[in-house]
Formats: structure tokens, C-alpha cells, sequence
């Protein structure tokens, strides 16, 4: 049977960047196979030490996840495909989530504002009198949140909380289009709320320039009708579908990475949860951020846009909302897949068998990986960017090894270092000196941490070292002149 194995960009590391390949099988357990067999180091991605599949991998024949067929016995047929989709960090019309609440009686002010909606018979007068009584929270103010923010401010949503913690950065104008130059380093709530200010003034706006975590997570949400996730990071992604479950409140889930992006609704009251989807998250490292592995600038406005229009959906009603359904987007090759998923039984928030049941009691870093990577991280001795370069200067014997993908290399070249990928070292760890000293070198010192680690599994004994904060630090404490990225 020819099927084709749809590869998601965060594994393509392992199978040569193929986006799709073609393999031969008639189950999926027997295409898995074949897959790691022809790209073996797919295989510690996709399952555990004890081989079975990782639980932040779902494994779709089309449209159907295998957990609601035949597991790995799933039978294939010619040109079907098998999709991969890990974690990146249905119905028909549904009803309000606001129920009987409607807004105030809307202005002349507010007609003329709003009137491409009050024209259609879907939103009309009722429907735009929910959006402005109306409070949705949206998680982040960044890529994602951009088209949320003004969106949902546009289309009249009368309060909208907005929380982070973060500063605007040069390198997030990319494609964070509600932040400008002139607000780089000012608080992005800051920023996000003047952008709303000049959007609709009509709208009010509640900004937390702090981090959400299982303090104040509920004490937050609570306040709101709808929760808009804009987050970048596992542990935020899991506090926020644990509090909208155990608050009966709708998850409007985005995620992307370079250049494929998910939009879902995790609701608990009419349809799955996020952990109904992704029982864990992947390991700490394995799926990089956006700042490490980059992002088109255009795929969070597609994404995010596509979040405002299912909170809008939520709020007036009606339509076919994304409940039951995760839409995943390929901006690259232009295409669009819907998937299917189901309420798991066992799940342990939402399921029959509740074993989550106050967000205080459970620990999100250690549950994320976190608590490990920083173990991992105090194992792997570091060497400062002005050690390394003191011992560069003096002529000492030092082996400098690239981790970088080529092109990132291309931006700027590292002084002294020979290029080994992170997805080749176990193969290639003949080619390094185990009686000099090797310095890894990655954009943050996050990888390169990751791939001294490998090395030691692989049963390398030389000394290894991190280069701390990788080149960007570098480039602040020796190279003024090397870009930072």
C-alpha cells in the first residue's frame, strides 16, 4: 500500500526536512516502522524507552485519529495519508456562551461603527449587543495576540483583559503588528492597550503585565467569558485548559512554529479538553520556540485571526465552532487540514475519573519538563563567551562545534567552529577529539545544552561544554559587531 506520511515541521529535523514521504504499509503500526527504520532517529521522537508512542503525538489517517480506530492496527489503503501532529504548544450551531446575557442598548455612535455586522442576519442587533457585554481574556500579547487584540476590539467585544509579561523586542515587529519601533522595551499590555485605544475607543481595557501561573490563574479567568490562548510555552497551555475546565469557561486554542500554525476550541462542557488531545507535552528542548526555530510573520495573523472569529462565534452564537475539531494550517505548501477529536474517558481534568481537581496542587514546571531541563541544565558545565574567547586569543586547543541549522549559519558564521547539527551528532561523534575540550555553540545556549546531552548518551566521555547564552551573548559581551537574532 503507498501512503504518504505527512511529516510536521518539528520533526523534520529528523527525516532530512522531508515535509512528506512515501511509504509502504497496510497498518499504521507497520508505516512507523518503516519510518523509523528509514529515518532512525524519528524514532526517540516519536516513542518512549518502552516504545510506545509519546503521549504529545497524535497520529491521524486522514481526518481520524487512530486512538478512535485500531490503534497501530489501523488498516491503510493506497493514498491515504498518515499525518503526524505533535503538540506545539465539533457540532453543529452552538449556543452563546454568554446564554440570556445581552448587552446594552447600542448607540447611534455604535450602529454606524458596527454596521457591516448588524447587516448580516447571523450577528445582527442581538448578536452585536453580546459582543459588547461581552469579556474576553486573551493570553499573551504577542504573535497570536496581535489579531486577537484587534480583532475582537474592532469587532466590538466590550472588555478585554490582556496579560504578559513581556517587553517589546526589535526582532518581535516581525509580525507583532500592534507593537511599533517606537515602543520597543515598553511592557507589550502597555502597548497592546494603546493599539486598542486608537482601534475602539468604545472598548475597555484590563491589562496584567505580570505571568499567569496557578496563583492567579483562576482569580483571573473567572472574570471572563471566553479565554483566547496566545501563549508560547507548554506550562501556560496546560494552566490555562485547566482552569477553563475546572471554570466551565471555552479554550480558544492557537499554536504555530514556523510555518504551520493549529486553531482548536477546547470546551470542556460540550467537547474535549486540550488533554484530551495531548495527554502530556513534549519533552523539555525537543520542540523549539519560535525564538529559536523562527516564524513566518504572516502565519500568527492567519492563526490568530482564526481565534478571534471562533471567540466572536462563541459570543453571538450560532455557526459551526471548533469544538471536537483541531484546523491545521501548512502556510508554506497552502494547505489545510481538519482533524477530528474525541473526549477521552480517561482524562485525568475532564474525564470520568477525575484526578486533577485544584490547579494549586499541580505542578505545571515539573509536569512541562522544566524542573528536569534545569537539572539536565546544571549537569552540562557552561564556559562564558569571554572564557571562550580569553582561550580562543591564547592559542589553546579548544574544538568549537556549531550546532546551528545551515541557515542559521548563513546569518553569521561562528569564529573557529566546525558545523555538526544537532541531527547528525550521535553519528559523527567519531570526528571529535575526546582529549580536547568542546565548546557546543547554539543561537541561546539552549540546544547546545540538549546536544551535549546527546552526546553523552550516545557514550561520548570527552569534556563537553555549553557555550552560555549562545551567540547572542557573544554578540552583547564580546563581538559587538556579530548580529543577534
Amino acid at each position: 500500500m503507498a501512503v504518504t506520511v505527512v511529516i510536521p515541521t518539528t520533526l523534520r529535523l529528523f527525516t532530512e526536512h522531508h515535509s512528506e514521504v512515501e511509504l509502504e504499509g497496510s497498518t499504521v503500526g507497520e508505516i512507523l516502522k518503516v519510518l523509523s527504520e528509514e529515518y532512525p532517529e524519528t524514532r526517540k521522537a516519536l516513542f518512549d524507552e518502552n516504545g510506545q508512542l509519546r503521549a504529545f503525538i497524535n497520529v491521524f489517517v486522514n481526518d481520524e485519529n487512530i486512538r478512535d480506530l485500531n490503534g497501530f492496527d489501523s488498516a491503510l489503503k493506497d493514498g491515504d495519508e498518515v499525518i503526524l501532529i505533535p503538540a506545539i504548544a465539533g457540532g453543529s450551531g452552538t449556543e452563546s456562551v454568554l446564554g440570556d446575557r445581552t448587552g446594552e442598548k447600542l448607540t447611534n455612535e455604535e450602529i454606524n461603527r458596527y454596521s457591516r455586522h448588524l447587516l448580516l442576519q447571523e450577528i445582527g442587533v442581538k448578536g452585536q449587543k453580546r459582543l459588547k457585554a461581552a469579556k474576553v481574556l486573551i493570553v499573551g500579547a504577542g504573535g497570536l495576540g496581535t489579531p486577537l487584540v484587534q480583532y475582537l476590539a474592532a469587532a466590538g467585544v466590550g472588555t478585554l483583559g490582556i496579560i504578559d509579561d513581556d517587553e517589546v523586542e526589535e526582532s518581535n515587529l516581525q509580525r507583532q503588528v500592534m507593537h511599533g519601533t517606537r515602543d520597543v522595551g515598553r511592557p507589550k499590555v502597555a502597548s497592546a492597550k494603546d493599539s486598542v485605544k486608537q482601534i475602539n475607543p468604545l472598548v475597555k481595557v484590563i491589562t496584567y503585565n505580570t505571568r499567569l501561573t496557578a496563583e492567579n490563574a483562576e482569580e483571573i479567568i473567572s472574570e471572563y467569558d471566553v479565554v483566547a490562548d496566545a501563549s508560547d510555552n507548554y506550562q501556560t497551555r496546560y494552566l490555562v485548559n485547566d482552569a477553563c475546565v475546572l471554570l466551565g469557561k471555552p479554550d480558544v486554542f492557537g499554536a504555530m512554529y514556523q510555518f504551520e500554525g493549529q486553531a482548536a476550541v477546547y470546551y470542556a462542557k460540550q467537547g474535549p479538553c486540550l488533554r484530551c488531545m495531548y495527554p502530556a507535552p513534549p519533552p523539555a528542548g525537543l520542540v523549539p520556540s519560535c525564538a529559536m526555530g523562527g516564524v513566518i510573520g504572516v502565519l500568527p495573523g492567519v492563526v490568530g485571526t482564526l481565534q478571534a472569529n471562533e471567540v466572536i462565534k462563541l459570543i453571538v452564537g450560532g455557526g459551526k465552532s471548533l469544538i471536537g475539531r483541531v484546523l491545521s494550517f501548512d502556510a508554506w505548501n497552502l494547505r489545510w487540514r481538519e482533524l477530528k477529536i474525541h473526549k477521552n474517558d480517561n482524562c485525568p481534568i475532564c474525564g470520568k475519573n477525575r484526578t486533577i481537581t485544584e490547579i494549586e496542587d499541580f505542578d505545571y514546571e515539573d509536569f512541562c519538563g522544566i524542573t528536569q531541563q534545569k537539572e539536565e541544565e546544571q549537569k552540562v558545565e557552561s564556559i562564558e563567551p569571554k572564557e571562550l574567547k580569553r582561550r580562543i586569543d591564547a592559542g589553546e586547543k579548544v574544538t568549537i562545534v556549531d550546532v546551528r541549522e545551515p541557515h542559521e549559519r548563513a546569518i553569521a558564521k561562528f569564529p573557529e567552529a566546525i558545523v555538526i547539527p544537532i541531527g547528525q551528532l550521535d553519528r559523527r561523534k567519531k570526528e571529535l577529539d575526546e582529549t580536547v575540550d568542546t565548546v557546543f555553540v547554539c543561537k541561546e545556549g539552549k540546544r547546545s545544552i540538549l546536544a551535549v546531552n546527546t552526546l553523552r548518551e550516545a557514550g561520548y566521555t570527552g569534556p563537553a561544554y555549553n557555550l552560555r547564552g549562545g551567540t547572542n551573548a557573544w554578540a552583547e559581551e564580546v563581538d559587538k559587531s556579530f548580529p543577534k537574532y
